[in-house]
């Protein structure tokens, strides 16, 4: 197959999301909470997470027929061409129907694990970030960085916090509980594409959570590097896309939060 022409992919791209984001913002202003239906006791969907996938999955077909995709609320499909889209349409479903606006589409494009587009969307105030690879990363069309910041004591960490108990949920714990005595603050917003966006611009400095799936980290996994900024397993290795556990960071953090997470787990008995 002839390779995609990348640049002619973005545009067309942006444009989609930008319609699929109005879409959710129409929704997000007048939705009702007897909408809202469950996979799991905490696992909530809308209707607008399922409708805004199709809309994307539809969409991404039709600029590269044959394509895989791994989408959050549709059945996978294998790829017929290389190439894979991985979509998350409403990334933060629980600030969603709580009718917090902050939320937002998250969309890549790969071939085999290697990650060549990415976006992140995040439509009631329509900030745009995107990636491709070797190209850098943009907001809003403004090239973006990560911090400088080296000092744990200087700097914010986002995360999100386990639903389930066990060992991950007390290594985790472990590692909030170092970082509370050093770090400048700690958030937890209940977007974790959103959270490496914001690493990949510079207003958090590190990002690490547990138990996430490869529609939210594909894209910020690309916007982060290409800002500059490191993405690993908890183990400092590759596995971030499919390993169900990430951390993300401006790269100046990344050796001390790296050495945190192995002491904490240590003190929790992993």
């Amino acid at each position: 197959m002839q390779e995609p022409h990348l640049p002619s992919l973005d545009l067309d791209i942006r444009r989609l999301l930008r319609r699929a984001g109005s879409f959710t913002v129409q929704e997000f202003r007048r939705f009702s909470a007897d909408r809202i239906e469950y996979k799991g006791e905490r696992n909530p969907f809308t209707y607008v997470d399922v409708t805004t996938d199709t809309m994307l999955r539809e969409g991404c077909e039709a600029l590269l027929p044959g394509s895989g995709f791994i989408n959050e609320e549709l059945a996978a499909v294998s790829s017929q061409n290389g190439y894979t889209w991985i979509i998350d349409p409403v990334d933060g479903t629980v600030n969603f129907i709580h009718g917090i606006p902050h939320y937002c589409i998250s969309l890549a494009l790969t071939r085999g694990e290697e990650i060549l587009l990415g976006y992140i969307y995040q439509p009631v105030y329509r900030q745009l970030f995107r990636a491709a690879k070797g190209k850098g990363a943009f907001l809003n069309g403004k090239k973006i960085r990560v911090s400088d910041r080296s000092e744990t004591g200087k700097s914010v960490i986002a995360t999100g916090f386990p639903y389930q108990g066990g060992n991950e949920r007390d290594h985790h714990f472990a590692i909030l509980r170092k970082l509370s005595d050093t770090a400048h603050g700690i958030r937890r917003f209940g977007s974790a594409a959103l959270d490496l966006a914001w690493v990949a611009a510079g207003r958090f400095d590190a990002f690490f959570e547990y138990n996430l799936s490869p529609w939210d980290v594909a894209a910020g996994i690309l916007i982060v590097e290409e800002a500059g900024g490191q993405c690993s397993d908890f183990s400092g290795g590759n596995n971030a896309l499919f390993g169900k556990q990430i951390l993300a960071s401006n790269g100046l953090m990344h050796p001390h939060m790296l050495e945190m997470i192995g002491n904490a787990a240590t003190a929790s008995g992993r």
